[in-house]
């Protein structure tokens, strides 16, 4: 992966399934002499394809892809790209994503409402090798570390591991049990297995309550990228 280029540039993969926003990315990254975006991929299975065709010495990453999520895009080139920098950019919120993605693999994570403010600098500090997040994203892992989980905690979806959180957001969207099985490619019996657990996590009673759950938290989260 370690491919010189002559001028001396870091060439960046953008892996977001809005085509605007990653035009609009490419442009604010394009006029920095030291960085170049080398390629864009909408979803998991072209992002993989793009990362050995192109070589990138760096992936900027969208939490919600087409196909897959990017928590799954970001621990697979982690097992398979080990040292690959990752950055997150993505309107879902950091206070729920956040960690979830340094966990997985990434090394920085900017919201989209920020990233016209944020991004170079963002991307500056994952290519020398450390971390970037907001200051309230840092100050609460720091926090944690330092004194063990909090109680209560913040927001009951907290509680969902990486999986049940990926289900619980194709649900918010509508998607049916078998179509949330199609697109994770996991079977209707394991998606429900799933609702089960997420179920008995956020206590709720039945699967109506579940839906409504979903969608209503959903609606609050596009919210954020308006």
């Amino acid at each position: 992966m370690d491919r010189p280029d002559p001028r001396g540039t870091h060439r960046i993969l953008i892996v977001d399934d809005h085509p605007i926003f990653r035009h609009g990315l490419s442009e604010l990254i394009n006029q920095e002499n030291d960085l170049e975006v080398c390629g864009e991929a909408e979803d998991y299975h072209s992002a993989w394809k793009a990362i050995a065709d192109l070589a990138p010495d760096m992936i900027i990453v969208d939490i919600t892809l087409k196909d897959m999520s990017g928590i799954d895009l970001i621990k697979e080139v982690r097992k398979h790209y080990k040292g690959m920098p990752m950055l997150v950019i993505s309107m879902h919120d950091e206070a729920l994503y956040a960690e979830r993605a340094f966990r997985s693999g990434a090394r920085g994570y900017v919201m989209k409402q920020e990233a016209s403010e944020s991004v170079v600098q963002a991307i500056r500090q994952v290519m020398r090798g450390g971390f970037y997040a907001s200051k309230k994203v840092t100050e609460d892992i720091l926090v944690r570390f330092i004194e063990g989980p909090r109680e209560p905690v913040e927001s009951p979806l907290q509680a969902l591991t990486d999986r049940e959180l990926e289900v619980f957001h194709l649900i918010g969207e509508g998607l049916s049990i078998s179509e949330i099985g199609h697109r994770l490619h996991l079977s209707v019996k394991t998606i429900g297995t799933y609702r089960e657990r997420i179920k008995e996590k956020l206590n709720l009673r039945n699967a109506t309550e579940l839906l409504r759950y979903a969608l209503n938290w959903a609606e609050k989260d596009l919210k954020t990228d308006r």
